[in-house]
């Protein structure tokens, strides 16, 4: 027999199942990221992008799984859920430094650096990811816009928005079911915009696609 949780999160299966939707679409995203931009970044920046990308799938796989494991009424694995905010914020601002850094330094350039980030709260988790989102929809766009691909940036533009809508859901009661469903929907429509996008600059030739990089 399955334990019986204690009350507090509405959440059922197909929410559970819905969370991993836009997992799945960021990890599409990351792949073709990483094969299209091995040969555009030097060392240090490929290295923040891999492993900005691997925190991100992980940490989003993980709330999904713990959001699962609760509305099948299985277990509460807290741990699951705790780790969702320093991995994905941490990541988040990996890729966004890692894309911004591509653009700006030569791939002969010095490696970059990342302070390491001290926390009381969860303020400087959602500012890394506001910083890391924000880089990485930029650098996209400046790319679409090199590779004359203006009208794929306001689908990264969109992808922004959407994430800093769930901002503002996050303020809400997260207990509650509609909460869930509107955050993940919003979510979904974020991650979406940017797996599109990506797989069109991908086919437009992201891979092969070359331009001269100005350090400032």
């Amino acid at each position: 027999m399955f334990p019986i949780l204690s009350a507090g999160y509405n959440f059922t299966v197909s929410m559970g199942l819905m969370d991993f939707v836009p997992v799945l679409f960021f990890g599409i995203t990351a792949v073709i990221l990483l094969r299209d931009l091995y040969n555009k970044m030097f060392k240090g920046a490929y290295a923040l992008l891999a492993a900005g990308a691997v925190n991100v799938f992980l940490a989003g796989f993980c709330k999904a799984l713990w959001k699962l494991l609760y509305a099948a009424n299985i277990c509460d694995f807290v741990a699951l859920e705790k780790m969702f905010m320093p991995m994905n914020s941490l990541g988040l601002l990996f890729v966004g430094l890692s894309l911004v850094g591509m653009l700006i330094w030569k791939r002969k350039g010095a490696m970059l650096s990342v302070a390491p980030v001290a926390y009381t709260s969860s303020l400087p988790f959602i500012m890394m990811m506001v910083v890391g989102l924000g880089g990485m929809c930029a650098a996209l766009s400046v790319v679409a816009a090199k590779m004359k691909k203006a009208p794929v940036m306001v689908l990264f533009i969109l992808s922004f928005v959407c994430a800093m809508a769930m901002g503002y859901m996050s303020s809400q009661d997260s207990t509650q079911a509609w909460v869930n469903w509107v955050e993940q929907s919003i979510n979904t429509v974020s991650q979406l915009c940017l797996m599109i996008g990506t797989i069109l600059l991908h086919k437009a030739g992201l891979k092969s696609f070359t331009w001269e990089a100005t350090k400032v």
